[in-house]
């Protein structure tokens, strides 16, 4: 069976938004529901961008039920690992057996705010390897002084902590990446239905632990205006290559929409129809996710939390979908 989540986009959303959104997603039926973490929107159109560590103790809350994650947080350049640590323990203790931890090697566009400069992908991966060591070394509850490569703790203890660390699920967009999520972490996080990465991850010592990703849709009563919509707001969808990781301000994803058309949007699913939704996320499904998560685009959260009661939780049943 599947889990059915529902992504909170920091980018589109304030914080008070997000935590009923959190809270309506549970009411309606989700599994789970994970926040994105960024310094900066994507694009300006998106204009919003808190604190995702501040909006977790609301939704901490507001939920009792729900499994709640950061799809993802970077844990090397804006964020100490030894921070996120901190965070993540707390987090988790507020939300006993229900949080998991969602790391990634990060985005120009977040990362570069401290003034660490942007270093390349290898070294990112590197990185995201001493953090976790760094992270899980601070779960214990020991006394901690760690000199690795990347990162230096001294002296360091947590004194709140959860009964049980938290799983810790890595973001992978290539096969290096997936590589390594599958020899250190308990989860893997994709943003691309692709069966090769699942594989990969699965064969790097993967096995039997979940896969996390899933598809953004914008549910509307009319199609060509979703459309329209989408391209407004989410153009960075179709940035090709590794743009996504090297651009390094709103202002350049602005730039970008204007390269961008309709067709290079169309991959996302828009409109009324529930076949349609059903067919993007079935791609998730059939290329071996276990957790598959919808970010609904815009600003019309409850008529898709509605849309989503009446007719695509009912029709998600027949591929699979463990929808409580």
């Amino acid at each position: 069976m599947v889990a059915l989540g529902y992504q909170l986009s920091s980018e589109e959303h304030g914080p008070d938004a997000l935590v009923d959104q959190a809270a309506r997603a549970e009411q309606a039926g989700f599994d789970f529901v994970c926040i994105s973490d960024h310094f900066h929107p994507w694009s300006h159109a998106q204009g919003e961008s808190p604190l995702a560590w501040t909006v977790l103790g609301g939704i901490a809350r507001a939920t009792s039920t729900v499994e709640v994650g950061t799809s993802v947080t970077c844990p090397t350049m804006r964020y100490h690992p030894a921070i996120v640590a901190q965070g993540a323990a707390t987090a988790a203790a507020m939300m006993p057996g229900r949080f998991v931890l969602g790391l990634g090697s990060g985005e120009n566009l977040n990362e570069h705010v401290v003034g660490r400069g942007w270093p390349a992908p290898d070294v990112r991966l590197d990185m995201l390897q001493e953090s976790v060591e760094v992270i899980r070394a601070l779960w214990t509850g020991d006394m901690v002084t760690h000199r690795g490569r990347h990162f230096t703790v001294e002296h360091a203890r947590l004194f709140t902590l959860p009964d049980a660390p938290p799983p810790i699920v890595l973001a992978a967009s290539n096969p290096l990446a997936a590589d390594l999520a599958g020899r250190i972490a308990d989860g893997l996080w994709d943003v691309a239905p692709a069966a090769g990465q699942v594989e990969r991850f699965r064969a790097a010592g993967g096995d039997g632990k979940p896969v996390y990703g899933g598809p953004k849709l914008l549910w509307g009563p009319d199609e060509a205006a979703a459309r329209r919509r989408v391209l407004e707001i989410w153009p960075n969808a179709a940035a090709p290559g590794d743009l996504s990781q090297e651009l390094r301000d709103p202002e350049h994803f602005d730039q970008l929409r204007d390269l961008i058309t309709e067709d290079d949007v169309a991959f996302i699913p828009c409109g009324p129809d529930v076949e349609t939704h059903v067919a993007s996320i079935r791609q998730f499904v059939d290329a071996g996710f276990t957790h598959v998560h919808v970010t609904q685009i815009g600003p019309d959260q409850e008529g898709f939390f509605r849309f989503f009661e009446r007719e695509l939780r009912p029709a998600l049943e027949g591929i699979g979908a463990a929808v409580a």
